[in-house]
């Protein structure tokens, strides 16, 4: 595994939170690990995610690619979406951050980090889990013990070992955290070498660590390819001998997954799924084979999934994000470019053409070539205003309430499966996402180009499972340049038809501002829809078509008004650069019902305008860099808003200057 933050090779371990200081997500060293206890950290209640793992499901009949195969290989990838330390608990006011939202093709998450100076367990910051759990995702933390040259000590091998009686300190800490902040398991990278450090007491002991806490059955493991039985850091590229006791030793599960390091080639890639399937009664896909993206040519993933055949084993991407993140300027990403990050981000997950349905046939293909989409949009209310976590701007009821660049992936909405699927392809529609105008959040859905009359375009956008009532309603929010005919219809297929799609005019508009349009589905009552779609049709060439879509909600009903969080209070003020303040402010949460979707913060603007500072799923959120503009106290609201974007009353709070 490469070192991404080469470390000093002195430790220092990472200073006790403090309530003066912003939230920061957790890394400890064994000893701070150890010690650390979630009652008296000021910064767990910020890294808590507040979103539940979501179940889904793959449709093969539905799937974009015709090559793509459900039900075999898993994705996962291990990114890294800041350093180690210093890395905001809740996001940050700048856009430039790395917001993936290809969720549909991935199994699971690794936050990578970790270095000999900073820290060697890494916590996943909450709104990474927040966004993975929408999406049904799982999310793993890191263990990392760097190589020699990197600052790594055998010390540390023998801490993370140290039995006391028959439990495993270290083990129940990493349980305890992982339980905690809602993730559910750890990447346990091990690659610290040299001859003191070949040691196969410590090699045994670390696979009674993984397997003491495996058999909780509250923690998973993935395991990296790296170390031998003899203690001896010797990386296989497959599995064989030499690492299967840290997957499975015998009738003992010690690892629920192994990273196969990069010197794999497809002969040990099908030798490593008969080792799993036969000898050790495992899954070919517990074993994934490892891509680094930030090498110039990355491996194949058509070696681990051949077409036509049964895929060989799982893939697993490392730092992916090299591949679409701006160029890093004395260690700090450039400012971010959206178009190209999401051109790039494409290109990595369904290939050149942006397109999942048509994959290259050469080179980097796409992940959506192998796998089936999955989706986690199961149940009503299901609502999206295609927010992708991250903007130039943040909107409220297609108002701008912030002007500037932010991040926070907690508000990421479920975005669409197909990104970008139009049938017939040649219809002259391109879909894409808007960051200069949303409804909500900080994007909205674009579909723009040229019409030919009386070749409706299908925009292909969610794959679902959504059974209708007679209650049932879909409400879609869209802006069009002027008053007039959208040229846009709702369109839905059923399981019965799950390819064919039935369409429902959305009519016209009364101006060039936003505006919501609500039908109802009671005549589609008792029957379930399997795919959400837009369709653009015109009776008429339409030279110059635009349209934004900010909402895309199917409901029974309305929505109901959240009630207003209550107790607003400053759990600590942060001194910032020019006089600006930090705070970490918390509140006692709504009653239950109407469901909260998130909670915002604002500052009471001038003429009565609320001016944005921020949004959680969670009770408590801190309000980076507030402004004092020639006032004695500031005032406050905190907001609960519902699916939909209904909103409370606010909850107040004054914050003095003097």
């Amino acid at each position: 595994m490469a070192d991404i933050q080469v470390a000093t090779r002195t430790e220092t371990a990472p200073a006790a939170p403090s309530i003066t200081e912003p939230p920061y997500a957790s890394h400890w060293h064994f000893e701070t690990l150890l010690a650390w206890d979630p009652a008296t950290d000021p910064n767990a209640p910020f890294n808590r995610s507040r979103v539940p793992l979501m179940p889904r499901e793959q449709n093969a009949a539905l799937k974009a690619n015709t090559n793509a195969r459900a039900g075999e290989a898993r994705i996962a990838i291990c990114s890294s979406f800041a350093k180690t330390s210093k890395n905001p608990s809740q996001g940050f006011y700048d856009h430039t951050f790395y917001a993936f939202g290809h969720w549909q093709y991935l199994d699971t998450l690794v936050f990578w980090g970790g270095s000999a100076d900073e820290g060697l367990v890494v916590a996943p910051a909450a709104p990474v889990i927040d966004a993975a759990h929408r999406n049904g995702v799982k999310v793993y933390g890191t263990v990392f013990f760097p190589q020699k040259r990197s600052g790594g000590k055998k010390k540390w091998l023998k801490e993370f070992v140290q039995n006391s009686g028959a439990a495993y300190p270290v083990a129940d800490k990493l349980i305890q955290v992982a339980q905690h902040y809602g993730f559910e398991g750890w990447f346990i990278n091990q690659e610290t070498d040299g001859t003191e450090c070949a040691d196969q007491t410590i090699a045994r002991g670390f696979r009674d660590v993984l397997a003491y806490a495996r058999a909780t059955g509250t923690v998973e493991f993935m395991w990296y390819d790296s170390m031998l039985p003899s203690g001896e850091i010797d990386w296989q590229g497959e599995l064989n001998d030499q690492n299967k006791m840290f997957l499975q030793d015998g009738g003992v599960r010690v690892s629920d997954s192994i990273f196969l390091d990069y010197r794999w080639n497809a002969g040990k890639l099908t030798k490593s799924a008969e080792k799993a399937t036969g000898e050790l009664k495992r899954s070919r896909y517990d074993v994934y084979a490892g891509v680094e993206m930030s090498w110039t040519s990355p491996l194949d993933p058509e070696t681990a999934c051949p077409q036509g055949k049964q895929h060989l084993t799982s893939v697993a991407l490392f730092v992916p994000e090299d591949k679409s993140m701006p160029e890093k300027e004395n260690g700090t990403y450039k400012t971010m470019d959206l178009a190209d990050f999401y051109k790039k981000e494409a290109n990595t997950w369904v290939g050149a053409k942006g397109n999942p349905s048509s994959t290259p046939t050469e080179g980097w293909r796409g992940i959506a070539r192998y796998v089936a989409e999955s989706t986690p949009v199961r149940r009503l209310p299901f609502v999206t205003h295609f927010n992708t976590g991250h903007g130039t701007g943040y909107f409220r009821r297609g108002k701008k309430v912030r002007t500037g660049g932010w991040n926070n992936l907690s508000l990421q909405d479920v975005l669409p499966t197909y990104r970008w699927v139009v049938e017939p392809s040649d219809a002259g529609v391109q879909p894409s996402l808007s960051f200069t105008d949303a409804y909500e959040g900080g994007t909205s859905l674009r579909l723009s180009g040229k019409l030919t009359a009386n070749k409706p375009a299908t925009v292909r956008l969610y794959q679902t499972r959504l059974p209708l009532t007679s209650a049932s309603k879909v409400t879609v929010a869209l802006k069009t340049p002027a008053a007039g005919a959208t040229h846009l219809r709702l369109a839905l297929a059923f399981t019965d038809t799950p390819t064919t799609f039935t369409t429902i005019d959305l009519g016209s508009t009364a101006s060039a501002d936003w505006e919501t349009k609500t039908v109802s589905l009671a005549g589609y009552a008792n029957r379930t829809v399997v795919q959400l779609a837009l369709q653009v049709s015109a009776t008429a060439a339409v030279d110059s078509y635009a349209i934004n879509v900010g909402q895309l909600a199917v409901h029974d009903g309305s929505f109901g008004t959240p009630g207003a969080p209550a107790n607003v209070r400053n759990l600590g003020t942060v001194p910032l650069a020019d006089g600006r303040k930090g705070l970490r402010l918390a509140w006692t949460p709504s009653a239950p019902e109407p469901e909260v979707h998130h909670y915002e913060v604002y500052r009471r603007g001038q003429n009565a305008t609320p001016v944005y500072l921020g949004g959680t799923p969670n009770t408590v959120y801190y309000v980076d860099r507030l402004d004092q503009q020639g006032e004695t106290s500031t005032a406050l609201d905190v907001v609960a808003v519902g699916p939909d974007g209904t909103r409370s009353a606010g909850a107040p709070f004054v914050f003095s200057w003097s």
